[in-house]
């Protein structure tokens, strides 16, 4: 096989001597004509593409040192032969690797490149995902992750991580790099696909959800104290409630609606391999919604939205009468179903926000081919939304604005993780210290994948996971 290999490149020689051109240096070929391109190719065994290449893309030294693979098989190459764009890749990355000099007088980093092998820069990948590029002398990386929980650097975030290249080993990586992050004072090795649960950080999020609960319920029961009187202040102009009659079973049904759900993605949540990580976003942004719910029905108390109403405010006598009262609006989940019923909690409505939340939640973390599941989702957000006005328990406005500020809570928290983008952006760590702190170390978009978390029955477990 070595003869047959030497005789195949000594006859790419000939040909090249042939055609009048000898193959040019390899160490200048910053400095190539277009001439002596296309002899490098014969040389290399590449002579059907000279054409293309050089004659009508014109390709000289300095193009060939910024060649990348991507360049050979898109447009307006479009180069069709795997086998041929592989070992015309691994050529072009020797060649740039015995010009590296020159390639950095042009201003081409090992980004640029087709590779990062033989020494040079190397990519430093994390859970899977490249993170940053490393010093191919040290192994080091260039650029840490840091501060993944908020902060600038050093303590309590992802403070660094480093890379080290192992070639005698079995490659765990590209180029066999072996990757650790330290994240929460602890080092950690990411293994390619893999997410973490970290449970904990689950558990603080369930945490923090439950408080803001509790919290929302002690802002209701200040808030039905300062109810407007509704013999002075008649419910408001609502083009929607003065024109639709109220249905007195509505509200009950907007609540089996969120019930529905809730049951819908506690299966979801049971089900899913990542089970963690979804339980853990969906404690954080119902809790951000809800807290925000109490700083906006504080602040401004609009007038009952209908006369059924029994709203007159409530005085209670000292403070363990109204932690009281919190307490059984905290356990009943303020549903109505459960006995619970407020006044003055209007701006906004946080009926609307759990329909919402549950709706996108399943949408999100359920496989594109489920379309009979989102719909279903899908028609419970809707007719339990227009269930809570045709009950005339929440304004048009209520119900819009949670609709909206859901929604886009939502959007913005998974297009950040799932990109990325906050970690370039110091900016996005000061404005969302708690996103940062859970989205850590999970990195890019949770795959939808599914398994049966328990040991028997048996055949659930080899049927779903």
């Amino acid at each position: 096989m070595v003869m047959t290999l030497q005789r195949s490149q000594l006859e790419s020689v000939f040909a090249s001597l042939h055609s009048g051109m000898a193959p040019p240096p390899e160490d200048g070929a910053g400095s190539w004509t277009c001439k002596q391109v296309a002899g490098w190719l014969r040389t290399e065994g590449f002579g059907e593409y000279v054409q293309l290449l050089c004659t009508q893309h014109r390709l000289d030294g300095s193009g060939l040192l910024a060649l990348t693979e991507a360049d050979l098989r898109g447009p307006p190459l479009g180069l069709a032969v795997l086998g041929d764009i592989k070992r015309l890749s691994l050529a072009v990355r020797r060649l740039q690797r015995q010009n590296r000099s020159r390639r950095e007088e042009l201003g081409l980093d090992a980004a640029d490149g087709l590779s990062n092998g033989g020494g040079g820069p190397a990519v430093c990948w994390a859970g899977g995902l490249e993170r940053s590029w490393a010093d191919g002398a040290g192994g080091r990386c260039l650029r840490a992750d840091r501060g993944c929980s908020g902060g600038g650097g050093g303590g309590g975030g992802c403070g660094g991580e480093f890379c080290l290249r192992d070639r005698g080993s079995p490659a765990r990586g590209p180029e066999g790099l072996l990757c650790y992050a330290h994240a929460n004072g602890r080092s950690r090795h990411h293994m390619a696909g893999r997410l973490d649960p970290e449970l904990w950080k689950t558990a603080l999020s369930l945490i923090y959800v439950l408080f803001v609960f509790g919290f929302t319920s002690f802002v209701m029961v200040i808030v039905h104290e300062r109810v407007p009187d509704m013999r002075t202040y008649p419910p408001l102009p609502d083009i929607f409630l003065d024109s639709v009659p109220r249905i007195p079973w509505a509200f009950a049904m907007a609540e089996a609606c969120g019930l529905i759900l809730c049951y819908i993605i506690l299966l979801i949540l049971i089900l899913h391999k990542h089970r963690s990580i979804l339980f853990r976003r969906l404690c954080s942004l119902i809790g951000t919604v809800f807290l925000l719910r109490c700083f906006t029905m504080f602040v401004t108390s609009l007038s009952v939205p209908g006369q059924h109403l029994k709203c007159a405010s409530k005085m209670y006598d000292d403070t363990w009468s109204k932690i009281q009262r919190a307490l059984a609006i905290w356990s009943g989940f303020g549903m109505t179903l459960t006995g619970v019923h407020t006044c003055g909690d209007y701006m906004f409505s946080g009926h609307t926000v759990v329909l919402t939340m549950l709706n996108f939640f399943v949408t999100e973390y359920t496989p594109r081919s489920w379309n009979l599941i989102h719909t279903i989702s899908w028609v419970l957000n809707l007719f339990g939304i227009f269930f809570i006005l045709a009950a005339h328990e929440h304004y048009s406005i209520d119900v819009f604005i949670a609709f909206y500020i859901t929604t886009r809570l939502f959007l913005y928290y998974h297009t950040l993780a799932n990109t990325r983008a906050y970690q370039q952006s110091r900016r996005a760590r000061i404005w969302f210290p708690m996103f940062s702190f859970f989205e850590c170390n999970v990195n890019g978009p949770v795959p939808n994948q599914y398994n049966w978390p328990f040991d028997r029955p048996a055949f659930m477990k080899s049927l779903i996971g």
